[in-house]
């Protein structure tokens, strides 16, 4: 594996929610304490489908690498906010259809680095970078012999923006999507999906639950037409911006009496 830059030093908070551990644990991983189960807990309180939208966001997250690599011949991918490993990701499902794709799993969660770094340690086309996804200028240097940046690149944000807070500066989520998209060669393509909700008392639940929870690093449950406005520009590929269970599911997605009603994980995939 190449690792990146020189690891910083980080010490893993086990009293803090974190958020790529509520995520294990809302997936049924065994990487999360007890903090983190408790404050899954309450979350489920507020919205009880939470659990089923981390399933049903890493069925997406499937789905798309394996639909990049089979029908658009991408051979690079940039996972921003990776999380912890867990099952099929995004390496194995891009490597199983084809072993020369290369994968750089971004994320500054201490505990992510450390695993990452092990469970990924035999293999050469992986990568774990431990910086801010925002800091995308690190994230470039960083990757510059690893990648090849005259070809295509996949930049996937998989339920990540939602942590990021609403700023006036070049930190929002949207100025890091157009920093992003300005970086990437030709062709390349960006994957956003993120929480949204109709309600506003889930919108307002959730976001003061999780800044509460994680000390204020979380950013804020949106409405459609803010992730909308991330694809501005962009040549949105079909079907469009959507539910992630309608993004070519492979089985018939649930009919809208079995979906979530409080909030869902919406987006899709564009090309530069």
């Amino acid at each position: 594996m190449v690792h990146g830059e020189k690891s910083q030093t980080h010490l893993i908070d086990m009293n803090t929610p974190s958020v790529a551990r509520m995520y294990d644990a809302l997936l049924g991983g065994v990487h999360n304490y007890e903090v983190d189960r408790k404050a899954c807990n309450e979350l489920l309180r507020i919205a009880p489908s939470t659990q089923l939208l981390a399933r049903n966001n890493r069925e997406f997250l499937r789905r798309v690498v394996r639909i990049l690599v089979e029908d658009h011949n991408v051979r690079q991918f940039l996972d921003h906010g990776s999380g912890l490993p867990t099952q099929d990701n995004v390496h194995e499902v891009a490597q199983d259809l084809r072993d020369d794709c290369r994968v750089a799993y971004v994320d500054n969660d201490p505990m992510v680095h450390a695993h990452g770094r092990t469970t990924l340690d035999e293999n050469d086309n992986t990568m774990v970078i431990d910086a801010d996804m925002r800091d995308t200028a690190k994230i470039v240097d960083a990757t510059k012999e690893f990648f090849d940046w005259t070809q295509p690149v996949a930049a996937l944000f998989v339920s990540v923006l939602h942590c990021l807070p609403d700023t006036d500066d070049d930190q929002a989520p949207g100025a890091l999507i157009e920093r992003v998209v300005a970086t990437l060669p030709p062709a390349s393509f960006i994957v956003v999906c993120q929480l949204v909700s109709d309600d506003p008392a889930v919108r307002r639940g959730v976001t003061d639950l999780m800044a509460r929870a994680t000390g204020n690093k979380w950013g804020r449950v949106r409405k459609r037409d803010e992730v909308r406005t991330y694809f501005a520009d962009l040549q949105v590929l079909e079907p469009g911006l959507v539910d992630v269970v309608d993004w070519w599911p492979d089985t018939p997605p649930p009919p809208l009496e079995m979906r979530a009603t409080d909030w869902v994980e919406w987006g899709g995939v564009a090309r530069l």
